[in-house]
C-alpha cells in the first residue's frame, strides 16, 4: 500500500509514526512534511494548498490512500478533488469540512438540532455588530467566522475592547477573509476538554479525551497559539460527562450533518466546555487536533490504517477503539518570541536520546534539514510526548525529556498539565 499524508506539523508526524507500524504500507510520502517525518516518509516539497500538484503527484505515484491532516486543504475541498481522480482519501469533503470552516454554520447547526452550545448571534455587517454590543453582557467572545490558525477568537472584557475587536476582525481584516462574517458569543466559564472521534458518515467512535493549553505563557497568559502542550486523558471528562455527550452531542452532530446532506467522514474534534449549567460545545474541528494527536495516537491500541479504512468504507460500526490504560503529556518546545517574531535556522541536537527510551516521543513541528544539520524552521519546533502510568508520572517524564532536546532560544511553558493537580 502506498500512503500519502498532506501536512507538515507535529500532528502529521504522529500520523506518520502510526502509519509506519502497518505492515501493508510499502511506501509513504508526506507533502510537504518536515525533518522528523522524513524518518518514515519521503518528504516532497509540495504545499498543502497546491491542489493541482498534489493530484498530479498522487496519480504519478499511484497512491492507494491519502490522509489529509490540515484544516485549510480540507475546507478548500482537497478530498473532493482527490476522490474525483480515484484516490481513496481520508477526511471530510468540502461540504462537510464547513463544520470547522465556518463558525456561523456550526453555531446555526447546533441551534437547529438542539446541540448544547453558548448563546450567540452572527453578523456580516460591522455596524450591526457594534449596535448589538451596546446592549450585550460582558465579558463576551468575538470569533472570526473562517479559519484563522486558531487565533481568530477575542475575549472582550468591556464595550471598549469589543468595539476594538470588531474593528480588528471585520474592518481591518486582521484575519483576512475569515473576518467577513463574525460570531458574537456569550462568554462561558468552566473546564475545557477535547474529544477526538472517528466518523464514517453514520457511526461515530470517540477516542480518549485530552486538554490543550493555547496561551503562550505560564498561567494561561500571553497570546493565543496553535497549542503549547496537552495531556490525555482529562480527569474532568467523567463517566457522567461522557454519557451526556453520547446522548446529546456526538451522534447528534453526525446525524445533523447527514440530515443536512453533508455526510461527514473523517475526524470530528469536539471542543467541550464543562460549565455550571452542564456540558456545552465550544467548537468543532474537522481533523486531528495539534498537539492533541500527539497524546491520543500513541495511546491507541488499534491500527490507524484499519480504522481509517473503516471510516472510508462505512464499516466503523464493526470497530471498537481501544486505548492503553495510562496517560500521556506533550510539552511543546517553541522558539522564544512565538507566536510573533522568532529566529529560525538554529541547530537542534540531542534527539538520539529518544531512541533509547520506551514511551518517549519527539514529534517534529517546525524543523528542516540545512547543510546536513537539523534546524528550527517554525515557531512551534518540537512536541515532546511521554507516557506514564498516570498523568503526574507522564508529566514528570515529559518535562524530563524536554532536557534532551537542545537548541538556542528554546522556550516552553513550565505548567503544562497544571490542572492535573486540581482534579
Amino acid at each position: 500500500m502506498k500512503v500519502m499524508i498532506v501536512g507538515s506539523g507535529g500532528r502529521e508526524h504522529a500520523i506518520a509514526y502510526c502509519v509506519a507500524k502497518n505492515d501493508k504500507v510499502t511506501e509513504m510520502y508526506c507533502l510537504p512534511g518536515n525533518a522528523g517525518i522524513a524518518e518514515y516518509a519521503q518528504c516532497v516539497p509540495i504545499g498543502a494548498m497546491e491542489f493541482a500538484k498534489i493530484i498530479d503527484f498522487a496519480k504519478e505515484k499511484e497512491i492507494d490512500l491519502c490522509i489529509v491532516g490540515m484544516d485549510d486543504p480540507l475546507v478548500g475541498g482537497l478530498v473532493d478533488e482527490l476522490e474525483a481522480v480515484g484516490v481513496r482519501t481520508f477526511g471530510p469533503r468540502k461540504n462537510a469540512a464547513i463544520l470547522e470552516g465556518s463558525k456561523a454554520f456550526s453555531k446555526d447547526l447546533m441551534k437547529k438540532y438542539n446541540i448544547p452550545t453558548a448563546g450567540y448571534e452572527n453578523f456580516t455587517d460591522p455596524e450591526a455588530a457594534l449596535a448589538y454590543l451596546e446592549t450585550a453582557k460582558f465579558p463576551i467572545v468575538l470569533k472570526a467566522d473562517g479559519l484563522a490558525l486558531g487565533k481568530g477568537v477575542l475575549i472582550c472584557q468591556n464595550l471598549e475592547e469589543a468595539k476594538a475587536g470588531v474593528q480588528t476582525i471585520m474592518m481591518d481584516k486582521k484575519f483576512g477573509d475569515a473576518g467577513n462574517e463574525m460570531v458574537i458569543e456569550e462568554f462561558m466559564t468552566g473546564r475545557e476538554v477535547s474529544v477526538l472521534s472517528f466518523v464514517d458518515g453514520k457511526t461515530i467512535r470517540t477516542m480518549t479525551s485530552a486538554q490543550d493549553h493555547k496561551r503562550a505563557g505560564d498561567g494561561d497568559t500571553g497570546l493565543n497559539t496553535g497549542g503549547m502542550g496537552t495531556f490525555s486523558p482529562s480527569p474532568f471528562y467523567t463517566k457522567e460527562v461522557e454519557e451526556f455527550c453520547e446522548k446529546y452531542v456526538y451522534q447528534a452532530t453526525v446525524d445533523a450533518m447527514r440530515a443536512e446532506g453533508r455526510e461527514f467522514k473523517g475526524i470530528i474534534f469536539f471542543g467541550l466546555m464543562l460549565t455550571d449549567e452542564g456540558v456545552k460545545v465550544l467548537e468543532y474541528n474537522a481533523r486531528f487536533g495539534d498537539p492533541e494527536a500527539q497524546v491520543c495516537l500513541p495511546r491507541m491500541k488499534n491500527d490507524l490504517i484499519d480504522v481509517i479504512e473503516a471510516c472510508i468504507d462505512g464499516t466503523l460500526d464493526q470497530v471498537e477503539l481501544e486505548f492503553e490504560d495510562n496517560a500521556a503529556v506533550c510539552v511543546v518546545l517553541a522558539s522564544a518570541g512565538y507566536p510573533l517574531d522568532y529566529e529560525k535556522g538554529l541547530e537542534i541536537t540531542g534527539l538520539d536520546e529518544f531512541d533509547k527510551h520506551e514511551g518517549y516521543y519527539c514529534f517534529h513541528a517546525g524543523t528542516a534539514f540545512k547543510d546536513g544539520k537539523l534546524v528550527t524552521s517554525g515557531g512551534r519546533v518540537l512536541g515532546i510526548t511521554a507516557k506514564g502510568k498516570d498523568l503526574k508520572e507522564a508529566r514528570a517524564n515529559a518535562y524530563k525529556a524536554t532536557e534532551w532536546a537542545k537548541f538556542d532560544n528554546k522556550y516552553m511553558r513550565t505548567d503544562i498539565g497544571k490542572a492535573i493537580d486540581e482534579a
